[in-house]
């Protein structure tokens, strides 16, 4: 893989998944454009880490409407071109059906927002500009194992949303991979991510019950997730665009 050359903007690229996806793009020789929502300190500290020269820090609140388009501006006037665009930021919220309306729909909107949303404002301007530029691009997004499993009866919208991602996945594909623009999806288990630590601090009993699902023994470092999702934004793999690549240990295999 080589990303000599290339720009990538990364969302969630400050931590888990996203970082560890920067960390190998910048050391296959590319750009990074590293998003991040609110923690500033780990964003600058990964930019610290992979040298100044080989990224640049973009803020912005996907649970906005319309902070995408100002994401993927910011992100273009670094440099004046990004070729690969990395959907993965995400959020992994709880519902409670017996709770008010409001809650639930509140937790509704924010999840699909960030999730889904979101992923389809910033794929509308990559390919606007790849369209009018006259050159190709990869999409990668990330979502889960949620989208054909599903996920726990907590997590309606979580799923709902990630299995709406595949869909967009397999849309702009069918549409866009004959000018050049390719779109592929990442679907990962439970991943050693901040994230998942989370949940298991709620629950001490989840991460052994979790393991009892997975043949492979282990929960799936970051940067495995990273590898995948860098092969296919170095265009390594043209012909799979529209494709889902599970990383799940073996816990779902369809």
């Amino acid at each position: 893989m080589d990303f000599s050359g290339k720009v990538v903007l990364v969302t969630g690229g400050s931590r888990g998944i996203g970082a560890e996806t920067v960390r190998k793009i910048v050391s296959l020789g590319g750009s990074a454009v590293i998003h991040y929502g609110s923690n500033q300190a780990a964003a600058q500290g990964l930019a610290d880490e992979v040298g100044r020269d080989n990224c640049h820090l973009v803020k912005g609140e996907l649970s906005q409407t319309g902070a995408a388009t100002g994401i993927w501006r910011e992100a273009l006037d670094w440099k004046g071109r990004i070729d690969a665009l990395v959907n993965n930021a995400g959020v992994f919220l709880e519902e409670d059906r017996k709770g008010t309306d409001d809650v639930w729909r509140d937790t509704w909107a924010r999840t699909l927002q960030i999730n889904l949303i979101s992923t389809a404002d910033l794929c509308r301007e990559a390919i606007n500009h790849w369209m009018d530029g006259a050159h190709g691009g990869a999409i990668v997004n990330v979502a889960s194992r949620a989208a054909f499993r599903g996920d726990s009866p907590n997590h309606w919208s979580y799923a709902a949303s990630k299995g709406a991602m595949v869909s967009l996945t397999k849309t702009l594909a069918r549409a866009y991979s004959g000018n050049g623009i390719y779109t592929y999806c990442v679907a990962p288990g439970f991943v050693s991510t901040e994230m998942a630590q989370a949940e298991f601090d709620k629950d001490p009993a989840l991460r052994a019950q979790l393991l009892k699902e997975v043949p492979c023994g282990d929960i799936a470092p970051a940067s495995e997730i990273a590898n995948a999702i860098c092969f296919f934004a170095a265009g390594m793999a043209t012909h799979a665009s529209g494709q889902t690549l599970d990383i799940n240990g073996a816990s779902y295999v369809r």
